[in-house]
């Protein structure tokens, strides 16, 4: 429901742009200059739970059609670029470089699928990829599958998730989101022609094909909730769509696959902490699915198939997994046939499957690694990595038999590289490594791994990466990043926007805090549900660290995080105001207590498994002694520049709206509060590379200001 529009609650633009000419030194010396900034009017909701009384002054913020909300927001971002219209030559300068570290026209590494090889690539001047394809091989003449820059016409967004080709290479089945919601639209397109099939179906998520190359599977989402609850088969050409399965439990999402050998359809319906799986022959589209295993509380499990044979990743007996295998005519556990055991030190991450090898994604000591084992043999060995600190993946493998592994490997000073790794001979072939123009030499680079101490004890991994030559003297600027949530690791990837920061003397740190998985699933669970507030002192010990080790010092310590970790630096900003410089928090999870009470809001009730249930007490007393919005309070504040999407599914844009508004009527100092609402993107910003390319120059002309560095 509509407010009607007042006078006394109208944000005039008027009042958010007469800033002073002086505002360069205002932001200089971290001072306010008048008119004020944008406050936003105070309505007072309450929400009675546990015999308590929560006052919400700002629920008024989530009206998003409400004309004042929208006179509010934009009157922020009239603010926020009135402040920050002294660094526009900065903000230039910066995107001129980044751009100039990017190679604009670009290709790709083909994979190999089917009869083609599949390939995007990118032209200078053009936001989107080029998606395309050649037939048999490289040298053949190009067919271009899609080219987002035409689709992209007319609009302000625009991303694609499903690139779904049939075995016969004859149909793509694509999907793409032109708002940012993350709500997408499945189209088929016919590559012999060109054009596009009637077909047009709405909120969909994973899709695949059939062996038939005319049956399709996707998932679907709920409405209002946005979870994926629904798994439907449809034959092109006709008007039948039907529900194979619909998975009626809340806390489950529902997604599919099929297999590396095409033999089998999976559909899966996963929680935080316990998975199920079905399955249907690839060959037999129209059979009812099979469950492999029920689900159970606590039952983590993922599934691969050769040969007959299912190849179950499983947590039961395993904190940190092993591998099994069952029989498909039977695979329940009196079946099983352990092939890798439980190693409490190592996690068994993920596993890919080929017809003669098994490919093991590992985790240990904080690092990623890749084992091959040989199955006519049982042999394994690792592959090789040169460097202490990196990140490593298995890549694009859709051929089953074949002995070529391709893998990515990168690190904070090694430029994305693909190679072709055979798995009998362990020779491998760098086929493509990043170009970076612009002069980079990754040895004028250093990358390192320390530890920090927790208040426990806990030794906690940060990732650094400097300049050869810089001074640890305690006098150097510093950003700090950090995430710490649902088992997710923060590997230390490359990025040539980061040289922008590092060219000019400062220190780039991730602190591998506790709820993340990089050391495991005890690593994930010591931070989370009623052991959250691990990952926030985690954090908090690793920037205590850096400054004692003399990388850094307090006013020149920049933190950054997004979504959750938006969570962990608005957490932290509230108990350490006085270690930091300044924040930023972008798309930030700050507003955690009525988000989790709101069961309508998308995603919530499948969260609840990641932070607790605050309908039940315990849950809910916890979770208030740390939830950003619920812990700011009359005290001073770093600067800080919170950045929220206006059409985001994930972390609604109200929650940094919130955070600011509240911040502006409490904290006790003048140091800057930015609020930047992106009006037409979702939780990923905007999807054009170069305007991708400029919110990153925004940012950095933020930090490197705040730094006191103007060039």
């Amino acid at each position: 429901m509509k407010r009607p529009l007042k006078k006394f609650a109208l944000y005039t633009l008027a009042a958010a742009t007469l800033l002073s000419p002086l505002a360069s030194v205002a932001i200089a010396q971290n001072k306010l200059v008048s008119p004020p900034p944008p406050m936003a009017k105070k309505i007072p909701k309450t929400t009675t739970i546990h015999g308590e009384s929560l006052i919400d002054n700002y629920f008024w913020l989530r009206e998003k059609t409400n004309p004042e909300v929208t006179a509010y927001l934009e009157a922020e971002n009239a603010y926020t670029d009135s402040v920050m219209k002294p660094t526009e030559a900065m903000q230039a300068a910066l995107y001129k470089e980044m751009v100039g570290h990017n190679k604009e026209t670009e290709e790709n590494v083909p994979y190999r699928e089917g009869g083609h090889f599949y390939y995007s690539r990118t032209v200078q001047g053009m936001q989107y990829p080029i998606y395309a394809r050649k037939p048999k091989t490289v040298e053949a003449k190009e067919e271009i599958t899609l080219d987002m820059n035409e689709m992209a016409k007319g609009l302000k967004y625009l991303g694609l998730a499903a690139y779904a080709v049939s075995d016969d290479g004859n149909y793509l089945a694509y999907s793409t989101d032109t708002t940012g919601y993350r709500q997408y639209t499945l189209q088929i397109k016919d590559l012999r022609t060109g054009q596009l099939l009637p077909e047009k179906i709405e909120r969909v998520g994973s899709v695949m094909w059939a062996n038939d190359n005319k049956t399709i599977f996707y998932s679907t989402e709920d409405a209002t909730t946005k979870r994926s609850d629904k798994f439907f088969r449809h034959t092109i050409g006709t008007d039948k769509f039907d529900l194979v399965y619909e998975d009626k439990d809340e806390l489950f999402d529902v997604y599919g696959g099929r297999t590396r050998d095409r033999k089998m359809i999976f559909i899966v319906s996963a929680s935080k902490t316990s998975t199920e799986y079905r399955y249907i022959p690839a060959d037999k589209p129209m059979d009812a699915p099979k469950v492999i295993l029920p689900r159970e509380a606590d039952h983590e499990y993922s599934v691969d198939h050769r040969n007959g044979l299912f190849y179950i990743r499983t947590n039961q007996g395993a904190k940190n997994f092993r591998l099994v295998t069952a029989p498909v005519s039977d695979p329940q556990k009196k079946n099983w046939k352990e092939t890798i055991a439980h190693r409490p030190a190592i996690k068994l991450d993920d596993i890919d499957l080929f017809a003669n090898h098994l490919v093991v994604s590992e985790l240990e000591g904080g690092l990623q690694h890749v084992r091959i084992v040989d199955l006519k043999t049982n042999k394994s060995h690792r592959v090789d990595f040169p460097e202490p600190v990196y990140t490593a993946f298995v890549s694009t493998n859709r051929e089953f038999n074949t002995k070529t592994l391709r893998f990515g490997y990168q690190s904070l000073v090694t430029p994305n590289s693909v190679f072709d790794y055979d798995m009998d001979t362990k020779a491998r072939t760098l086929l493509k490594q990043t170009e970076v123009p612009g002069g980079f030499d990754k040895a004028n680079y250093l990358s390192e791994r320390i530890f920090a101490t927790a208040s426990d004890g806990t030794r906690i991994p940060i990732s650094i990466v400097y300049k050869k030559g810089t001074k640890l003297d305690g006098k150097n600027p510093l950003l700090l990043y950090g995430y710490g949530s649902y088992g997710a690791s923060m590997t230390p990837n490359f990025s040539s926007n980061r040289l922008s920061l590092l060219d000019r003397g400062a220190v780039y740190a991730i602190a591998h805090i506790r709820g993340g998985g990089e050391l495991g699933e005890e690593w994930r669970e010591a931070g989370r549900m009623m052991m959250k507030k691990n990952t926030f002192m985690d954090f908090i010990a690793s920037a205590e660290h850096l400054i004692k080790a003399k990388y850094t010092s307090p006013d020149r310590l920049i933190i950054q995080g997004g979504s959750a970790g938006g969570l962990l630096v608005g957490a932290v900003a509230n108990m350490r105001p006085d270690l930091f410089k300044a924040v930023i928090a972008e798309v930030p999870f700050v507003d955690v207590v009525n988000t989790m009470l709101d069961a309508t809001l998308p995603l919530t009730t499948s969260e609840y498994i990641e932070w607790g249930n605050p309908n039940e007490k315990a849950a809910f007393e916890y979770m208030k002694t740390y939830s950003p919005y619920d812990n700011i309070k009359a005290q001073n504040y770093p600067t800080m520049l919170i950045k929220v999407s206006l059409n985001d599914s994930q972390v609604p844009y109200w929650e940094g709206a919130k955070f600011a508004a509240k911040l502006r009527a409490m904290k006790t100092d003048n140091n800057l509060l930015l609020l930047k609402t992106n009006m037409g993107a979702g939780h990923g910003g905007s999807s054009g590379r170069y305007d991708y390319l400029k919110e990153v120059a925004f940012n950095y002309a933020f930090m490197l200001n705040q730094f006191g560095l103007t060039n």
